[in-house]
């Protein structure tokens, strides 16, 4: 293990302890495991991979835009160039203006989209190659970043194409931007439970902090059907939920503890009691039924 005095011979006290915060579960132990140094060491490189392709898109869009703009002032100083050398006059231009106007008429919804994806792209800005995000009420993560579409891969690998100038209109959330996410773990159990039982199983819910900040909720939300009690847990993870894998591996450590605590209490949900009446049961006639059974009811 790397603890912090070693930490302390390279850096001072303060860089020390904030080295230490970049290590996962190195806070509440005080050190950093060989486990959670590799996932520094891959989150990190999956970081810089990630900035790479976001600068390569970035480039490769400015370069565009930059060709773009070359040609309207390649136009733009021709016309000028013409004007000066007296090879064209001002009816010219006006003719030419009248022609610009039907272009303008033909291809002005193109040049709109253009100028919004361009606002979108360079201003607004609401993810990097690489972030996961909600489009659509789907989870997906950018892929490329062009001028006009932006690709995103969703869960199963399927490349999802989105021009620029609508998802400008929609409500984006980034996962990868967020900060340190919360999360809900919904459980029931029976309404017969003694208070002593759940008081102590909320109180060595409490104490597990692993994954979790303090300040931790317990709560009992409802009761259902007159027989059970709905409990909700509301935690907030030490990191949000870009890594959608990590978060679903943090759960499971929850819910097995949680499943350990009850066990170990002994609380459990009971469905209430069915009564079933048979009258007047038709006489069976099988050949089928086993040997040890007596037919006469």
């Amino acid at each position: 293990h790397i603890y912090l005095s070693d930490l302390m011979r390279f850096m001072r006290q303060e860089e020390a302890l904030k080295a230490m915060d970049l290590f996962e579960g190195a806070q509440e132990q005080n050190r950093v495991s060989k486990r959670s140094l590799k996932n520094w060491v891959v989150n990190a490189f999956r970081e810089r991979k990630a900035l790479a392709l976001t600068l390569n898109d970035t480039k490769t869009a400015v370069n565009k835009l930059h060709h773009m703009a070359n040609v309207v002032v390649a136009l733009i100083v021709f016309a000028l160039w013409l004007l000066i050398l007296g090879f064209a006059t001002t009816k010219t231009f006006v003719f030419l203006s009248s022609q610009l106007l039907v272009a303008a008429f033909i291809f002005g919804n193109t040049l709109k989209t253009i100028f919004e994806a361009i606002i979108f792209l360079f201003v607004m800005h609401p993810f990097d190659v690489g972030d996961r995000c909600e489009v659509d009420g789907m989870q997906v993560v950018v892929e490329e970043m062009n001028i006009m579409t932006t690709i995103f891969l969703r869960y199963d690998n399927l490349k999802v194409y989105y021009p620029n100038s609508k998802l400008a209109t929609l409500p984006i959330m980034n996962y990868y931007r967020s900060p340190d996410m919360g999360d809900a773990v919904d459980f029931s159990v029976n309404v017969a439970t003694p208070p002593e039982k759940l008081a102590l199983m909320k109180e060595r819910l409490m104490q597990y902090k692993e994954h979790w900040y303090p300040g931790s909720m317990v709560v009992l939300r409802d009761i259902d059907d007159t027989n059970r009690l709905k409990i909700s847990i509301w935690c907030r993870h030490t990191i949000n939920f870009q890594d959608m894998g990590m978060r679903f591996d943090r759960r499971e450590l929850i819910l097995q503890e949680m499943m350990k605590i009850l066990r170990d209490l002994d609380i459990e949900y009971r469905m209430l009691p069915l009564d079933i009446n048979v009258r007047n049961a038709p006489p069976i006639n099988s050949t089928r039924m086993p040997t040890t059974w007596a037919l006469n009811f």
